[in-house]
């Protein structure tokens, strides 16, 4: 632990002598040593590696099987299709997999490309790759820091680190500071700096103490690297049931050859009959239309300003109950604002400043004058703070470029942490003007009288006391409050004594990052949805309260922990407390990932939000990782699974919303194909245990899986959203497919399609006596009346009529193409040789077309007698 350790001792340890730096020999005998100052990263699968997982699938293996016998059995336009329905799949797969992770490289991009070192005793501009521990490293106001460094000079040097801590004002560094303890917070090693951090201010020298992977950021790299990807939740579901229906299959299949054995049937007849209860068994389409029902989401969450980089993520929004936010930049502006201001007159709100008024006009023209940043409504430069300053100025008429040129600086004292005090002389109307602006207590120390409505008087104790009440005041509202004084002094020499003594004491403002105005009522709406709301920040305990408690996160400080003591607590302590916890304040990296995981060990589903390299970790561990698309850093977007393209915390919940609509009609998809495929498969296994003639092809049922169930399908993914979904608690992630009433459902409608299936068949069997000419009408009734069910889906109890016929144009239209592309390869010659299948009479069709309405009607029925229930109830 470098900070603990002196500049003496760090240098000795490292051997290297700051005056000359490292030897060219030295240095590359470490380089040798060391590797590159680089972050590594392991490697990435190739596209091939990608294509042959997405075919690890018990569904898929049970299809190849099928394609194989298909093919040996003669059946080879049977084996294509399956064929083709395999290679559709696994491409969609590879795709999105493709989009692979980005994190590691956009951390690589943080790498600065040069760095000022001391070698051989002169000082050259290296890349920074061959930056070495014990290199001196030379820092100046504007460069990024190569490595990890302890500081051994600094001079008023500022490094802005919230990227890498979350901490949204510049810290100050002392190269003089020794700390103790092991468990000092990133933020408060103010001896040391941090790779890929912005020096804003000062200057000042360090000696390489880490490099490469063992900096602050590479452990942030390896933490992203171990990282597994986690299933989501309907991504667990659908493995489940790709296992049972695999499984299902091939039992069917065993009984069916007991079966055929027994009934002596013929070898080939009965391959060709497993392998249609195989096909019917497995939903085909099932994987490719979850993906895209997803994709199509993804493209109505982009108009909600969220782009998902991983599609599964639509999913898993659904079942989020808490949300880890990142404080700056994501619940505040990450933008310094001042919000308070006093003078004699009393503590009020910056807006109700008034110029017209002596004191708070001087009060005003100081710390614009004695101020070194700029800004304008383009484009700012300097310290956060000085720019907040100048930002009041501004909405108070005050704009910097004129005051500077009214009031001409002749001289200036630079701030300096020991003083703690920036002063400038100003020719201010006529004379002299020293203004001097900095910490109260300091200032209070050499100031003597105080400016009250025009007059001057003496600075009395009372006085002093009611400064620093207000002070104290804002203080502890987590305001960073700095005062401003002044005096006349003649046109002599100009010394540090004279400046800053007898000072005119003029007033205090005081600043804070603000909440977002919108955060508050989204963060209401959480509440209200059973979504828990909490912050993690690596800001002050009190800055992170005061933010919490006006945003309605948490009530009482006794809600909040801290980064230290979160160490201090044994092993399991922590999941074991974390409900206890509303706020998590001055935490690393680490303990990012630490909270997330233990809100997931206790079942709940995390969404985490951030835009700083230090949030990346704790973004991929979440179930979904949330970055912000304009100020979060590449890392963060890289290791996110959403990007909110306006920062607007408010927009995580319209996803949530979006989320939930989506699971819901993906459900609707999943159920309606698992229940049209039961019909098939009771069509079929009857049919054979009863020893009829088989009612159905194997393409039959690959036609009516793939195009006839396909399209319906579709169009339930995209189904109106219910508009009180946020009135529901989120589900619990290991809530079944088949929870409440939907295994009656789907096996009631299942028994119903199949019942109907097998009807049109031996009807027209008895009518026709030609097997093709009943097959091809239990092939239309299986179809149709598929296509007419899909409308049961809609809503488990409201009425197709209640929710709308035409609400959702898409599935009518599904509806009455899927019946025309029936029609069409029974009638064209080409298509029904390749089906087998005979062209319907007009009295077939009616009597084929009574048939598959029934699941409607009956549906009906039965959700008069649903809604009867719920009423009396």
């Amino acid at each position: 632990m470098w900070f603990k350790k002196t500049i003496e001792d760090t240098l000795k340890e490292l051997e290297v002598d700051p005056s000359k730096g490292l030897s060219s020999n030295e240095a590359k005998s470490r380089l040798e040593k060391y590797g590159e100052n680089k972050l590594a990263s392991k490697p990435k699968k190739t596209g091939i590696q990608i294509f042959m997982s997405q075919l690890k699938d018990p569904m898929i293996f049970i299809l190849l099987v099928a394609a194989l016998v298909s093919g040996i059995m003669g059946e080879i336009s049977d084996a294509i299709i399956i064929l083709l329905v395999i290679f559709i799949n696994a491409i969609v797969g590879t795709v999105q997999e493709s989009k692979a992770e980005k994190a590691l490289e956009a951390l690589k991009k943080l790498s600065t490309p040069k760095a000022i070192v001391k070698r051989d005793g002169i000082s050259l501009e290296i890349p920074s790759e061959n930056v070495v521990p014990g290199d001196i490293i030379i820092l100046d106001a504007g460069r990024y820091i190569p490595a990890d460094l302890r500081l051994i000079s600094t001079a008023n040097m500022k490094v802005e680190e919230s990227a890498l801590t979350g901490e949204s004002v510049p810290v100050e560094k002392n190269c003089k500071l020794v700390l103790e303890g092991s468990d000092i917070a990133l933020g408060d090693q103010k001896n040391m700096t941090f790779s890929s951090t912005l020096v804003t201010y000062g200057r000042g020298t360090g000696v390489a103490v880490s490099t490469g992977m063992n900096t602050e950021i590479g452990k942030i790299a390896k933490m992203l690297d171990q990282e597994g990807n986690e299933m989501t939740p309907l991504q667990k579901k659908l493995a489940e049931l790709g296992k049972v229906l695999g499984i299902g299959a091939l039992a069917i299949c065993a009984i069916m050859f007991i079966i055929s054995v027994i009934q002596k049937r013929d070898v080939f007849e009965m391959l060709l009959t497993a392998i249609s209860l195989a096909v019917a068994a497995i939903p085909e389409g099932l994987p490719a239309i979850v993906a895209i029902v997803l994709a199509m989401g993804v493209q109505r969450m982009i108009k909600e300003h969220a782009i998902v980089r991983k599609l599964p993520a639509v999913e898993t929004l659904g079942s989020v109950n808490v949300i880890c936010s990142d404080k700056t930049g994501t619940l505040t502006q990450n933008k310094m604002t001042v919000t308070k201001f006093f003078t004699i007159d009393g503590l009020k709100p910056i807006n109700e400043l008034d110029i017209n008024k002596s004191s708070e006009k001087l009060l005003i023209d100081a710390l614009v004058l004695c101020n070194d940043a700029t800004y304008s409504k383009d484009s700012s430069t300097g310290d956060p703070t000085e720019i907040a300053l100048l930002v009041a100025g501004d909405n108070a008429g005050m704009l910097k470029e004129e005051l500077d040129s009214t009031y001409e600086r002749i001289d200036e004292l630079p701030f300096e942490s020991d003083r703690k005090l920036m002063t400038t002389v100003n020719k201010y109307n006529g004379q002299n003007y020293v203004f001097t602006k900095g910490a109260v207590d300091n200032l209070l120390k050499v100031s003597t009288k105080i400016y009250i409505n025009g007059e001057i008087k003496d600075l009395t104790d009372d006085l002093r006391s009611q400064i620093m009440e207000s002070s104290n005041s804002m203080s502890n509202s987590a305001l960073r409050v700095l005062s401003a004084a002044y005096k006349v002094i003649p046109n002599e020499d100009i010394t540090v004594d004279l400046l800053e003594s007898d000072l005119i004491f003029i007033g205090l403002v005081g600043m804070i990052d603000p909440p977002r105005l919108e955060v508050k009522d989204s963060i209401a709406i959480c509440k209200k949805s059973g979504i828990r709301t909490i912050m993690i920040t690596g800001d002050h305990k009190n800055t992170a309260f005061a933010i919490a408690r006006e945003l309605g996160i948490a009530e009482d400080i006794n809600e909040c922990i801290s980064g230290p003591e979160i160490e201090r607590l044994p092993d399991g302590k922590l999941n074991a407390q974390i409900d206890n916890y509303k706020v998590f304040a001055r935490v690393s990296p680490e303990h990012k990932v630490k909270i997330v995981k233990a809100f997931k060990s206790k079942g709940n589903t995390v969404s985490m939000t951030g835009d700083g390299v230090n949030d990346a970790p704790s973004l991929k561990a979440a179930d979904i990782g949330v970055a912000m698309g304009i100020t979060g850093t590449d890392v963060a977007k890289g290791a996110a699974d959403i990007i909110l393209t306006d920062d607007n915390f408010s927009t995580i919940v319209s996803a949530i919303e979006e989320g939930r609509n989506i699971y819901n009609n993906i459900k609707k998809s999943i159920i309606f194909l698992l229940s049209c495929n039961l019909g098939e498969i009771i069509a079929l296994f009857v049919a054979i245990l009863l020893a009829w003639e088989t009612p159905l092809k194997p393409i039959h049922i690959l036609w009516v899986n793939l195009i006839t169930d396909t399209l319906p399908a579709l169009s339930l993914g995209v189904d109106p959203g219910d508009k009180n979904v946020m009135d529901n608690p989120p589900r619990n992630p290991k809530e079944s497919l088949f929870s409440g009433g939907t295994p009656i459902f789907l096996i009631l409608n299942g028994i119903l399609i199949g019942s109907l299936t097998l009807f049109a068949f031996k009807y027209g069997e008895a009518k026709y006596d030609t097997l093709q000419h009943a097959q091809t009408m239990a092939f239309v009734v299986l179809s149709v009346s598929q296509l007419f069910h899909s409308l049961n889906m809609r809503h488990p109890e409201k009425s197709i009529f209640q929710v709308g016929l035409f609400t959702n144009k898409y599935l009518i239209f599904s509806i009455a193409f899927g019946i025309f592309l029936q029609d069409v390869i029974i009638t064209v010659p080409f298509l029904a040789n390749v089906f087998d299948v005979f062209d319907l009479t007009m009295n077939d069709w009616l009597f084929v077309g009574g048939l598959s309405i029934i699941p409607l009607v009956l549906n009906e029925i039965a959700k008069i007698f649903i809604r009867m229930k719920k009423k009396s109830a």
